[in-house]
């Protein structure tokens, strides 16, 4: 599987529209080369350098499989789960300081439909049903 963005370069900075302060929109994320399985797909959006360790700033998850792209600031198909900010749907970086990674990550999965997910599960339900996934790490400085 490939994931993109029309917005950053994999290991590159993303522009201070999508962060948590200011905008708070998503960027355009893309996902190819799926196996051809696929029923659905899941999101997720995590920020690993976080102080209080893996921040999850976005979960999407029962995207329809004919959908392989979200454009920037949405629509977003699917269902978003409530992010570490405590608000359903995408969270923006916001570091406290210094340079942090925001690691995006997608998944096909290999059924139409996962229920009983949260931000505390979701890796360990996605991961018993994920045929492949793929990921693009963007940068953000305080």
């Amino acid at each position: 599987m490939k994931l993109s963005s029309n917005d950053f370069k994999h290991n590159g900075f993303l522009d201070s529209k999508f962060g948590y302060k200011t905008k708070n929109i998503s960027p355009h994320l893309k996902w190819e080369k799926f196996p051809p399985k696929t029923m659905c797909f899941a999101l997720s959006c995590n920020d690993p350098d976080a102080p209080s360790g893996n921040w999850v700033h976005w979960i999407v998850i029962n995207i329809p499989a004919k959908i392989n792209e979200i454009p920037q600031g949405g629509p977003v198909p699917g269902i978003e789960l409530v992010n570490d900010f405590g608000k359903k749907g995408y969270g923006g970086p916001a570091p406290p300081s210094g340079t942090h990674r925001y690691n995006f990550k997608v998944y096909a999965l290999d059924l139409t439909k996962i229920e009983g997910v949260n931000k505390k599960n979701f890796e360990e339900l996605i991961e018993d049903h994920a045929l492949d996934s793929a990921e693009i790490t963007g940068l953000f400085k305080k």
